[in-house]
């Protein structure tokens, strides 16, 4: 990053105030009779309704339109086990995409521990006051963990992004570049460079959408993920290769998809070119992708690539899927967010990909000839059918595999708040 833009970062956050958020009134708080209504005595009557039946929670307070934003910041976007408060910039971040893209009010909560047993208990703790749970930014394989106790622990969705949004927006490109290239999930060799929380999310939905686990090689810092390793976890496990491949030379030869979740320039030109023909490429690893964009499509012109970068096509980014997902799953009182639930925003999304791209899309990125194909598998973040399509599959796979507490709405449309 040039310093200009460095100085522009900072003095985004910094200015006119500091920070992203701020906490707004939604009723009128002027007369003596308004401040008797919203505090004492006349708060009391919510009280009593509340402690008589805890779901009028959702009916008096903000509760079913609240997420909070959490993260101990062991694993802060690309930059490490930096501690809890360094991660506020991030779950601010997140937060402000929350309210930007679904009109859900977040709130970011910073735990200061590496404790995974302190972090459960203190999440479990305050999880009454929200709607839902997005955890953030912590390391594997504790981040695994720490979902599987919070789902069995709370009574509200919990979601874990860095995983399972990776995963949903993963699924929905790869899709639909192996449709463009005539190839089918179910047959396909697939090489997954990186086993962290990412990774072992991806190829769990990817299998679950039809990918067949003998065809996954998962590689991590010491080569494949191989049977006669020692040492692995639970997670890893998963994905154990029972053939000879060690190296990613051994495990690129013939694939016909590489997922890199890993670090920067770690995929050659060499190892590109030993792909099957027509390969897909998901080179996600950020600021810096496994390939350069740039070589991998100078050497290989029958390639589809995805990156996790906004300058290039086809961006893998979380912010097609988690605003979305909540909103649908707030909108029906969701008590988790399921693999039925993953799968139709996954689906959706895929779909929404094949539809005419509008106008407004066109002008924001100022490309008119924005259509499905080679560098367009993925919606755009700035497409407003995004909010209801999405929600809309979301909400409608929990009332049919039946997490919901309430019905499908006829007419269903998100209730965004703007």
């Amino acid at each position: 990053m040039s310093e200009a833009f460095k100085k522009a970062a900072l003095d985004y956050h910094a200015l006119p105030y500091p920070g992203k958020l701020e906490v707004a009134l939604t009723t009128p708080a002027e007369t003596q009779k308004d401040l008797s209504l919203a505090y004492s005595p006349g708060v009391a009557e919510p009280v009593r309704a509340i402690a008589i039946d805890p779901e009028d929670a959702y009916r008096y307070t903000a509760k079913g339109n609240l997420v909070a934003v959490i993260s101990n910041g062991t694993a802060i976007l690309g930059l490490g086990n930096l501690g809890s408060l360094a991660s506020k910039p991030v779950m601010e971040g997140k937060c402000l995409l929350f309210k930007r893209f679904a009109g859900i009010d977040a709130i970011d909560i910073e735990v200061d521990t590496r404790d995974a047993d302190r972090f459960v208990d203190t999440v479990e703790c305050i999880a009454n006051t929200f709607g839902g749970i997005n955890l953030e930014d912590i390391r594997a394989p504790e981040c695994f963990e720490i979902e599987r106790r919070l789902i069995e622990r709370c009574q509200i969705p919990v979601f874990h992004d860095d995983q399972h949004g990776t995963a949903i927006v993963t699924l929905a490109g790869m899709l639909n570049a192996l449709e463009i290239q005539g190839k089918k999930l179910e047959e396909v060799k697939i090489v997954c460079l990186g086993a962290g929380a990412a990774a072992i999310a991806c190829c769990r939905l990817l299998v679950t959408a039809g990918a067949r686990k003998p065809n996954i090689l998962m590689l991590d810092s010491r080569g494949v993920i191989h049977e006669g390793r020692a040492n692995l976890n639970t997670y890893k496990s998963e994905f154990l290769h029972h053939g000879d491949a060690r190296t990613l030379d051994d495990a690129i030869e013939g694939a016909d998809v590489f997922l890199g979740l890993s670090g920067a320039n770690l995929l050659s030109t060499n190892q590109l070119m030993r792909m099957a023909e027509k390969p897909v490429v998901f080179a996600c690893s950020n600021p810096d992708p496994e390939i350069s964009p740039d070589l991998a499509i100078q050497a290989r012109k029958d390639l589809i690539m995805a990156t996790g970068r906004s300058d290039y096509p086809n961006q893998v980014n979380n912010v097609l899927g988690f605003p979305f997902i909540f909103r649908g799953a707030l909108d029906v009182r969701a008590t988790t967010i399921n693999e039925e639930m993953k799968l139709a925003a996954a689906f959706a999304l895929r779909d929404l990909a094949k539809e005419a791209v509008t106008d407004q899309v066109k002008q924001s990125y100022q490309q008119e000839d924005l259509a499905f194909g080679v560098n367009y598998i993925i919606p755009k973040p700035t497409d407003d059918r995004l909010l209801s399509v999405i929600s809309a599959a979301v909400a409608r796979a929990a009332v049919d595999s039946g997490v919901a507490l309430l019905p499908y709405p006829e007419n269903y449309r998100p209730a965004r708040r703007t």
